[in-house]
């Protein structure tokens, strides 16, 4: 790690009004401290280490003396310990301040502290607070060229998205079998060829399965039959270091004319989707900064309104970074509740979701804000439901 890298850190400690940011693990249990220092996660660490980032000044690392290289060439000094009572010791130097630490009562995402060495940071004198602010500056903010790289596979999955559709319409009309798979290998061929990576593949789900957020076709997957809805849900980014992922949903029906109710429901489902972005630029428009749980109660109502309230099973959207799900803000006020703001820089999704016993629907699109604008990346979102 460089030492503007450092200098990053303490302007993002400040801009939270903390005294500093503390890194530790054993056993690599925190991927976001190795993340972060941008240590092997291979290494040795069978000792705890700590990094202690100030709001200024130099860091300063705390390594077992058997493990002396734990922090690599990270910058600041070093101090070493044998036991827990020369570790007590050691962490005096940080006592009586307030310490960023990556743990969280509602946002499990960033949540590796255990209960155990934060106890033993308070019993040291040392003052632990909850990260997650810290972690939107720091990681979850993408700058200029950033935006331009989620923009890149954002407009890359739509391209996508119009390619999959119009071979499900081939197929409808030649009337040959299509199972999920096919569509599911269809994407990843497209990532293939477009030089695009992700960390699981697409979501292609169709009639019941569709009613599963989360489901993934095993094998060839279910045939789609006439009348089946197809949620489609995919994620990738570039192939290079630090690319930025997008993530969208599309979702329509096997047939070649949309029964009404079905229509209404996807144009119910576009308010609430529509509503939140509505809300954010409102907000943004009148000066005010608001929070990821803000939006999702916005969305929520919208939903709540038409009657969908016992419907909804996640989430209005979350964070996005290098990773898919981000360790910015997340549109949530139910699940992982989330009171960070939306700053500029900030960059998430919108997937107001639907789902019931026989089928389930979710529309999504990525924002980011910028200049406090909310932008809508990739291209023209989805406002109707796709048919053959």
């Amino acid at each position: 790690m460089y030492p503007e890298k450092i200098r990053e850190m303490q302007e993002a400690i400040r801009g939270e009004r903390l005294d500093g940011w503390l890194f530790c693990n054993f056993r690599h249990r925190d991927k976001l401290s190795d993340e972060i220092l941008g240590l092997d996660p291979a290494s040795a660490n069978s000792r705890l280490w700590l990094y202690a980032v100030p709001d200024k000044g130099d860091a300063v690392g705390i390594v077992h003396t058997i493990e002396r290289d734990s922090l690599g060439d990270l910058p600041g000094e070093r101090v070493f310990y044998n036991g827990r009572e020369e570790l007590f010791s050691r962490l005096a130097r940080l006592a009586g301040k307030r310490w960023a630490c990556h743990f969280s009562d509602t946002i499990t995402a960033i949540s590796f502290l255990d209960a155990g060495t934060c106890s033993l940071f308070e019993q040291a004198g040392l003052i632990p607070v909850c990260a997650a602010g810290l972690l939107q500056r720091f990681k979850g903010l993408l700058g200029p060229a950033d935006i331009e790289a989620h923009e890149r596979s954002a407009c890359h999955l739509y391209a996508i998205v119009d390619s999959v559709w119009a071979e499900v319409r081939r197929v409808f009309a030649r009337g040959t079998p299509l199972y999920e798979s096919d569509l599911q290998h269809l994407m990843l061929d497209e990532f293939k060829q477009r030089n695009l990576v992700t960390g699981h593949p697409p979501i292609v789900a169709a009639g019941v399965n569709s009613a599963n957020a989360h489901y993934s076709p095993a094998q060839r997957g279910a045939l789609i039959a006439p009348g089946d809805i197809i949620q489609l849900d995919l994620w990738a980014r570039e192939n290079s270091p630090g690319s930025i992922y997008a993530d969208i949903s599309w979702v329509g029906q096997y047939v070649a004319d949309i029964p009404s109710e079905i229509e209404q429901a996807f144009e119910n489902l576009l308010s609430a989707r529509e509503g939140a972005l509505q809300f954010i630029q409102e907000e943004l428009q009148a000066g005010r900064r608001p929070t990821g749980a803000d939006v999702d109660r916005k969305s929520r109502e919208i939903l709540c309104r038409y009657g969908y309230g016992d419907a909804i099973r996640h989430r209005t959207g979350h964070g996005i970074d290098t990773e898919v799900h981000g360790s910015g803000v997340n549109i949530d006020s139910f699940e992982f509740p989330d009171t960070r703001r939306l700053l500029d820089g900030s960059c998430f999704s919108l997937e107001p979701g639907i789902y019931f016993e026989q089928f389930g629907m979710r529309t999504e699109i990525d924002v980011y804000i910028a200049d406090g604008k909310p932008v809508v990346s990739g291209g023209e979102r989805q406002f109707a439901l796709l048919h053959c």
